[in-house]
């Protein structure tokens, strides 16, 4: 009889105990969510949009900031095709779809060959996106004079990580890649400011 009165207290000490890491582990989750309200980061379905994204000192960190970057220039360039009103901006989208989709293709055949390789994830920044949503509500000079204005943003923000990496970088491949891609990138800001 003492083992089971034993044994019943202990399987009952062991469910209090794990109540009260549920609760702190509740009361922690809570805390956890009210912080990153209170900070304004984005939730969906209770998950934070805004997780901690790699250093853009890190490989991976940069070939995300690269592969968002030029996912960035496609999608805004090829609304140039439909919306833009001027012949320069709907030219200099057609070389920014191009030279863009051609730098992640160099971009992918760099990071596939490194080990362990590195997946690209071109998924766009808050600040990308909003740009990018933004395009899509305007046409002629209106959209001419955004999609100006976000080219100029975008390709200075570039320009400054690709700088930021070839001199910081943790790997020296992409801190090449980042070197060789200031001027070109140099020269697109150049074009994107002249369009205004």
């Amino acid at each position: 009889m003492t083992s089971k009165l034993v044994i019943f207290l202990s399987g009952t000490v062991l469910a209090l105990s794990a109540c009260g890491k549920h609760e702190a582990a509740t009361t922690d989750t809570a805390n956890d969510v009210n912080m990153t309200a209170d900070n304004g980061a984005a939730m969906d379905n209770g998950t934070d949009l805004n997780a901690a994204a790699p250093s853009p000192l890190t490989a991976q960190g940069f070939v995300n900031t690269a592969a968002a970057s030029d996912h960035f220039e496609v999608e805004t360039s090829k609304l140039a095709a439909a919306s833009a009103k001027s012949a320069a901006v709907k030219a200099f989208a057609s070389k920014m779809i191009a030279a863009h989709t051609a730098s992640t293709a160099k971009l992918k055949g760099i990071v596939s060959g490194m080990n362990p390789p590195i997946t690209p994830d071109d998924t766009l920044n808050p600040d990308q996106q909003a740009a990018l949503d933004g395009l899509k509500g305007k046409t002629g000079a209106d959209f001419d004079t955004a999609y100006a204005a976000a080219q100029v943003d975008g390709h200075q923000k570039t320009l400054d990580a690709l700088k930021n990496y070839a001199a910081s970088g943790d790997n020296a491949t992409l801190k090449d890649f980042a070197s060789g891609m200031v001027p070109t990138v140099t020269a697109h800001l150049n074009m994107a400011k002249a369009l205004k």
